[in-house]
């Protein structure tokens, strides 16, 4: 299987062009969500089916043993998982994810990490995302990988992205 977005001529398998969440930013905003300014987490991208996203841990977010939590590692991807499947809907589309799964590989415990989720499939119902958490030395700490349900109509309202993005430095 390809680690790439199935992006044909321009759209993806579930008929949508890419969307850039940097169009029409804000730029006082730098993460559309309160879970990522409590945490001090940052949007570098979110296009074409792609994101990225950096979070320096520290003894704020340790477990008893003294290492990052598992569930700040999950949330870290979930993030970044979420962005790049956001870029692959459509203004009246929404997403639910199903599934999460996470392999955690390296004890972390002061490291400024990066998320890098891609879009494997964005089907026309379910699409699968995946997303390596990297340290600053490029060591893999964690795997992850999400299905995303794609919402329309009904079963959409109310649950569109309410927040322009803006990446930092973007």
């Amino acid at each position: 299987m390809s680690n790439s977005i199935e992006n044909n001529g321009g759209q993806f398998a579930n008929g949508q062009a890419s969307c850039d969440l940097r169009e029409n930013s804000d730029t006082s905003e730098q993460f559309p969500a309160p879970i990522g300014k409590l945490l001090g987490l940052k949007l570098l991208q979110a296009e074409n089916g792609t994101a990225v996203v950096e979070f320096v841990a520290d003894e704020r977010h340790t477990n008893p043993m003294g290492t990052l939590t598992g569930g700040v590692s999950s949330l870290i991807a979930d993030v970044a998982m979420g962005f790049a499947y956001s870029t692959t809907l459509a203004a009246d589309e929404s997403f639910a994810a199903v599934e999460l799964k996470i392999n955690f590989l390296r004890p972390v415990w002061k490291a400024t990490l990066r998320a890098n989720a891609r879009v494997v499939r964005a089907g026309k119902l379910v699409g699968l995302v995946e997303c390596d958490v990297l340290d600053e030395r490029q060591r893999l700490v964690a795997r992850a990988s999400c299905t995303c349900m794609t919402l329309r109509g009904q079963l959409a309202e109310g649950r569109q992205l309410t927040m322009t993005l803006n990446p930092v430095g973007k």
